[in-house]
């Protein structure tokens, strides 16, 4: 499949820096790959809010009067798009669910990422999702949230490679050819600063999009 890179969106904004959280890189005994984030107090934005967003990532919001893509604006440089390939039979999207996207760690064609991930778990106490790549599973993406004073304290966590025997033969093929240590470095950086830019649009779209839901409950 052919993928249309778009240019970036006409947004500027302070992403915040790798150093604004802990983070690291680790090879596991099996050959795995394991990427970790503790993020900065994600201000303002609380675990509900998180819940809503993932379940909404189709759509647009605003931002200086002008409408955009609602999942471009989360990394205006980096990402490209997503879309739910499959939502519940009531048309929610919730565990089961499948999200295509497609997004390139510091804008960096080496580094794109386009994939299908199907969501395990998505409440207040986190999300996990699980992708393909190149059309098999060989990652895991694991989030916490918990609620704090100031907004919530998010954690997440990349796991690349297959558990077990297979995983002795596979995992040095995939850290050469699929998911290496530079590769985790670069999504560790993307991930700090899409979940930072959080704070910039997150609360006022899901005040509005809520007060809509509110409004059509009502008539």
């Amino acid at each position: 499949m052919k993928l249309e890179v778009p240019e970036p969106l006409p947004i500027e904004w302070f992403c915040k820096p790798v150093g604004s959280a802990r983070a690291g890189v680790e090879n596991l005994d099996d050959g795995r790959i394991y990427c970790w984030i503790e993020h900065e107090t994600v201000k303002n934005v609380t675990p509900e809010m998180l819940v809503w967003w993932f379940g909404h990532l189709e759509g647009t919001v605003e931002i200086d009067g002008v409408e955009y893509d609602r999942y471009r604006v989360w990394h205006p440089r980096d990402h490209l798009f997503a879309e739910y390939a499959r939502r519940g039979a009531d048309g929610r999207v919730g565990v089961g669910s499948v999200i295509h996207l497609a997004e390139m760690f510091g804008a960096n064609p080496r580094y794109l990422i386009h994939i299908f991930t199907e969501i395990k778990k998505l409440d207040e106490t986190g999300y996990e999702h699980h992708p393909r790549i190149h059309g098999l599973r060989l990652a895991v993406m694991k989030y916490s949230f918990e609620s704090v004073p100031e907004g919530t304290f998010y954690r997440n966590s990349l796991t690349i490679g297959l558990k077990g025997f297979w995983g002795k033969i596979f995992n040095p093929l995939i850290r050469r050819f699929v998911f290496d240590e530079r590769r985790g470095a670069a999504w560790i950086r993307h991930n700090v600063e899409e979940v930072g830019n959080f704070e910039f649009f997150l609360p006022a779209l899901f005040a509005a999009e809520n007060e809509k839901f509110r409004v059509r409950a009502a008539a």
